[in-house]
């Protein structure tokens, strides 16, 4: 194995100071009679989704946020599931909640996160906050684009002027990460390009990125020699390999060749441990914002 040379950002460690910041705003609103409450929604019985909001509800107590998690058999129809988010969006007591992903077959999931009140969407998927954060003044913010933004922010990177590549254009990370960055203003003005499965010449468009951030979910698909010296990279990609001289025969890389690339670049983030907690630690601070903006 060869020698780390690029900064480590380690996203456990920012995580910690974004909740130990959010807990200051939960004591105001719980000293004046308010406790942010939140809720998920789990329908089935998916593994990855059961840990997920696992980590969540564990996560908001040390927190003093109040959750509950709404348990639904993967035989939940289409109907029962509307009356379920209608009944949330009524609930006074009931900050912001989110649909967890995936759902069950047969359940129109963008359907659903359309059905949810804007003002509770904690996870910002909602057509409403997605408008809003193109328009340029964001209210509910995806929690994996604004947890990379707090991680450069808090590391010190500038992003105006940079030349940012974002690897990837879904809806959940590569769209919306790459219009906060382009945003007029503090913590944007970066000249973003978004590059995709269909992008030609990905390897250019790579080693000529100021900042880096891989959300394609390809294992290892980005190494040393198509990072410019210097740069930052943000590796969303959380991706399962074959290793049998682990316990569990398998461990978890990033969509960069973490050895290489840090030869390379001024910083990264490691997987896991990097852009993982502040996902959570955003849901949270929707959470605090949501509750403050209702009462």
């Amino acid at each position: 194995m060869t020698t780390t040379t690029a900064q480590l950002i380690d996203g456990k460690a920012i995580a910690k100071e974004v909740r130990s910041e959010l807990r200051a705003r939960v004591e105001t609103l719980r000293a004046n009679g308010v406790t942010p409450r939140l809720a998920a929604v789990l329908v089935g019985d998916d593994p990855a989704s059961q840990v997920y909001v696992g980590t969540k509800e564990r996560t908001a107590k040390k927190m003093g946020i109040d959750s509950e998690v709404i348990r639904k058999p993967a035989t939940t129809t289409d109907a029962e599931l509307r009356d379920l988010i209608a009944e949330l969006n009524a609930r006074r007591d009931l900050h912001g909640y989110i649909i967890q992903s995936p759902l069950p077959t047969g359940l129109d999931e963008a359907a659903m996160v359309e059905l949810i009140d804007p003002a509770k969407d904690i996870d910002g998927f909602h057509p409403v906050n997605m408008g809003a954060l193109t328009l340029g003044y964001p209210r509910m913010q995806p929690c994996t684009p604004a947890g990379i933004v707090e991680l450069l922010v808090r590391s010190n990177v500038d992003t105006s002027g940079a030349e940012i590549v974002v690897l990837g254009r879904g809806n959940i990370v590569g769209r919306p990460i790459s219009i906060l960055l382009s945003l007029k203003g503090k913590h944007g003005d970066g000249t973003v390009t978004v590059c995709h499965s269909r992008t030609r010449n990905i390897e250019a468009h790579c080693k000529r990125a100021d900042i880096l951030i891989l959300a394609m979910g390809r294992p290892e698909m980005i190494t040393g020699d198509m990072v410019k010296p210097g740069a930052t990279v943000i590796d969303v990609g959380v991706n399962r390999v074959d290793d049998p001289s682990t316990e569990k025969g398998y461990r978890l890389v990033g969509d960069a060749h973490f050895d290489s690339v840090a030869q390379v670049a001024g910083a990264i983030t490691p997987v896991p441990g990097g852009v993982g907690p502040m996902t959570v630690a955003m849901l949270m601070a929707n959470t605090v914002t949501a509750a403050e903006r209702a009462e």
